[in-house]
């Protein structure tokens, strides 16, 4: 018999049903693991990258080049993460995980681009630019912070930093909204499915005695 004085929630706690929950939460915790070991990995292997490339003075042109080829990339990666987000069993990790890879490629490949622009032209920028110093004029554009420590002084210097500008607006205004509307899409996905053992389930009750 069970104990009149024990109390419903601690029975409920310790009941099936408290056991269901937490086999339930055991996946999506291992997801929000993963999600956030994927960002990571995928934020440093791209900084990687930025420093190991062997970026040399390639003039205006092969900066511009760079730049197209990058922004083009960064919409080809957010068009595929979109649809993937719609067709991920967690669509808000997915989202995170989509947000992080393409603000560190959109941040990576624009300073890039300055490093570039100041190998090329070296009176573009207020001082000589190392790669750090390029990624960190880059950090301070696109968080609106703009110490005025570094700044660009060539006519080309300034349309690319007015060009990164309203992409940073574009990736946080319009690249949110797309991203929400995803993660609304994947979620009524997912309810419209029927969950595994549901319809067993179901049926069982229909055929029952």
């Amino acid at each position: 018999m069970s104990d009149p004085s024990t109390d419903p929630t601690d029975r409920a706690r310790s009941g099936p049903d408290a056991h269901r929950r937490r086999r339930r939460l055991r996946p999506r915790r291992w997801a929000a693991v993963g999600t956030v070991a994927r960002a990571v990995l995928i934020a440093a292997g791209l900084l990687t990258a930025y420093y190991l490339l062997p970026l040399d003075e390639r003039g205006t042109a092969g900066a511009s080049a760079l730049l197209v080829c990058g922004l083009l990339a960064v919409l080809l990666v957010f068009g595929w993460e979109v649809r993937a987000i719609m067709r991920s069993a967690h669509p808000r990790l997915k989202a995170v995980e989509a947000l992080a890879a393409t603000l560190a490629l959109f941040l990576v490949l624009f300073a890039g681009a300055y490093y570039l622009l100041d190998r090329s032209a070296p009176d573009s920028f207020s001082e000589p630019m190392t790669r750090t110093d390029a990624l960190y004029f880059t950090l301070t554009t696109f968080s609106t912070v703009g110490y005025g420590d570094i700044t660009a002084r060539s006519q080309t210097g300034r349309v690319l930093t007015m060009v990164q500008m309203a992409g940073g607006l574009l990736l946080v205004g319009v690249a949110a909204r797309v991203l929400a509307s995803a993660v609304q899409a994947g979620l009524s996905r997912q309810r419209r499915e029927p969950r595994p053992g549901t319809d067993a389930g179901t049926r069982d009750k229909e055929t029952g005695p």
